[in-house]
């Protein structure tokens, strides 16, 4: 996919963009300004459209690891909150902030409620599947990024001669075995016992 294989950072900028466009659902409330996102954060957010990169994010998330809840979401948009004297201790997100944005999303049909096996969550629409596609492939271009294809799969006869091949190759490695087992074994050559030098023996 396309958004697998360009830089976040733009992803999330472009994505942000298309949201202002195509999703007046999502909006920051009036107590965005104020709020902060998480206990570990010391102030709120300086950027004034932190709301919207927050939305932005999250849907790269739940197309990227989808289904996905707010549970695991808050543990990914935590940090270490500074405790003093004492060690840093990790602190999750804000929950609300994340549920929020959630039914903005949902709202706006770029996501919806699923389950896939045992996991249940958020995941993408086609119409957020649609928005990440559009915004990754501008990325694409605009950075000269180009995905190698896949070579085809290989034919009947291709398959046939690799295992020719296969056969051909055992058989090979087998007929050295069998030449040596079925060669007589040579008999030991009698060895003479050695003579002794008559002047060095004493009568």
């Amino acid at each position: 996919m396309g958004y697998y294989d360009v830089p976040a950072d733009k992803l999330i900028a472009s994505v942000v963009a298309e949201l202002k466009k195509v999703a007046p659902e999502v909006k920051p409330p009036s107590w965005a300004q104020f709020v902060k996102t998480g206990m570990s954060k010391e102030r709120a957010p300086t950027q004034k459209d932190w709301w919207h990169i927050r939305a932005a994010s999250m849907l790269r998330k739940i197309g990227m690891n989808g289904p996905i809840g707010t549970s695991k979401l808050s543990v990914q948009y935590g940090s270490r909150k500074n405790m003093g004297m004492a060690p840093e201790r990790f602190r999750p997100g804000s929950t609300n902030i994340i549920r929020k944005i959630l039914q903005q999303l949902e709202k706006a049909g770029l996501i919806k409620q699923g389950a896939k096996g045992v996991h249940k969550g958020r995941m993408i629409t086609p119409k957020g599947h649609s928005l990440l596609d559009k915004s990754s492939d501008h990325i694409m271009k605009e950075l000269k990024i180009v995905i190698p294809k896949t070579p085809p799969p290989p034919t009947a006869e291709e398959l046939a001669a690799q295992r020719e091949a296969k056969k051909q190759a055992v058989a090979a490695t087998k007929k050295p075995r069998k030449a040596a087992q079925a060669a007589p074994a040579q008999a030991p050559q009698a060895t003479t016992p050695s003579t002794i030098d008559e002047s060095q023996t004493k009568e």
